[in-house]
This record gives structure tokens, C-alpha cells and sequence, in this order.
């Protein structure tokens, strides 16, 4: 990764991150390791830890080092394209899909509005980004049922339904069994096919 030539951070770009100071926006451009986005100064995204903070002086630095810009303080001076966008958001919910996720939690990390998000990601892919994120949910779950032997309340709790009950709604609605007749099932045609 290209890294940006006095690119530590120093004590007034922090502040001026920690409090969208749209006074540096012309300044520097902050990068965070973790979600591989740059932005402006002003940017009323979440404040990122210290650590994952790289710092640019211009937005081709950040480009160059691979980095994204912001769908929401629009750091390269456009727009991010919504395809691009919506890939990123899919990443995120395969990144995460195990935590608490609401829509506004995956905007957040994103870098963009809920409503724009969900709108743009059902245009382009058909579905919401929370039916994505079960859709997710389910495949990890169907994986566990078939390929481990953890009990149906440790998969919950793996897959980010913590509620037992409301998994195996949404398990049967997806698969048309429960979690247990489905493990059951796969376990039998297992069976049929070694003998």
C-alpha cells in the first residue's frame, strides 16, 4: 500500500476529524484502514479510532493507495457509483452480518444515508439490504446445520439471531423446514448416498 508522505496524524487533525471541522477540508483527507474509505475532514461519519487513520493531502494519494472515497462527503469531488457502492455494502454485511445490524448501521459503515441506501440497493440488486443480510444469515446457518454439530441455539447466536424462536421463523420461511428437520433431512440423504 502506498502510504502518504507525512502521513501521521497529528493532534489538529484529529480534533478537526472528531469535529467535522469543515475549516481542513481543503487541507488533508483521512483514510480508515478498516473500511478502505477516505474522507473530508468535515465528514459526519462515525469518528474512526485513532489507529486505522491514515492521513492524504490529496484525494489521488488516497486513490492510489487504494482506498475508496465517501459516498457521503463525496472526498474525490463525485460520487462513488452506485454499483460500486452497493458491492461495498454487500461486503460490509458479509463482514458483519453475525452483529446487531439495522439499515442505519450498515449506511453508517457505508458512508451514506439509510433511505439512499436501501433505495439504491433494491434497484440494483431486487432486494433490501436487511433481506441481503438474512439471505446471509441463512447460508451461514444451512452451512453450520450441515457441517458442524453445534447445537441450533449456538447457531443462532453465530449468525447474529440471537432469539431461537425467530430463527427457526426465518430459517423455515427461507427453507421450508425448521433447523431441525432440515439437519435431520440432510443428515438422511447423507446416509442414502454412502450406502
Amino acid at each position: 500500500m502506498v502510504t502518504a508522505k507525512n502521513s501521521v496524524l497529528t493532534t489538529e487533525q484529529w480534533k478537526a476529524i472528531r469535529e467535522n471541522d469543515e475549516n481542513f477540508d481543503d487541507q488533508f483527507f483521512y483514510a480508515v484502514r478498516t473500511t478502505k474509505i477516505f474522507c473530508r475532514p468535515s465528514c459526519k461519519s462515525r469518528v474512526p479510532n485513532f489507529d486505522n487513520v491514515t492521513i492524504f493531502y490529496n484525494a489521488d494519494e488516497a486513490l492510489a493507495a487504494g482506498f475508496r472515497p465517501c459516498k457521503r462527503c463525496e472526498s474525490a469531488g463525485y460520487r462513488l457509483p452506485d454499483e460500486e457502492w452497493v458491492l461495498k455494502a454487500e461486503t460490509f454485511i458479509r463482514e458483519h452480518f453475525f452483529e446487531h445490524l439495522t439499515l442505519n448501521s450498515i449506511a453508517e459503515g457505508c458512508h451514506g444515508s439509510p433511505y439512499h441506501l436501501h433505495r439504491v440497493f433494491k434497484r440494483i440488486n431486487g432486494i433490501t439490504p436487511i433481506e441481503f443480510m438474512q439471505t446471509v444469515r441463512m447460508e451461514k446457518a444451512i452451512f453450520y446445520l450441515r457441517k458442524t454439530d453445534k447445537s441450533i441455539h449456538e447457531i443462532c447466536t453465530l449468525i447474529g439471531v440471537p432469539n431461537a424462536a425467530h430463527f427457526a421463523t426465518l430459517f423455515k420461511k427461507r427453507t421450508g423446514q425448521s433447523p431441525r428437520d432440515f439437519r435431520k433431512s440432510d443428515e438422511n440423504e447423507v446416509l442414502r448416498h454412502e450406502i
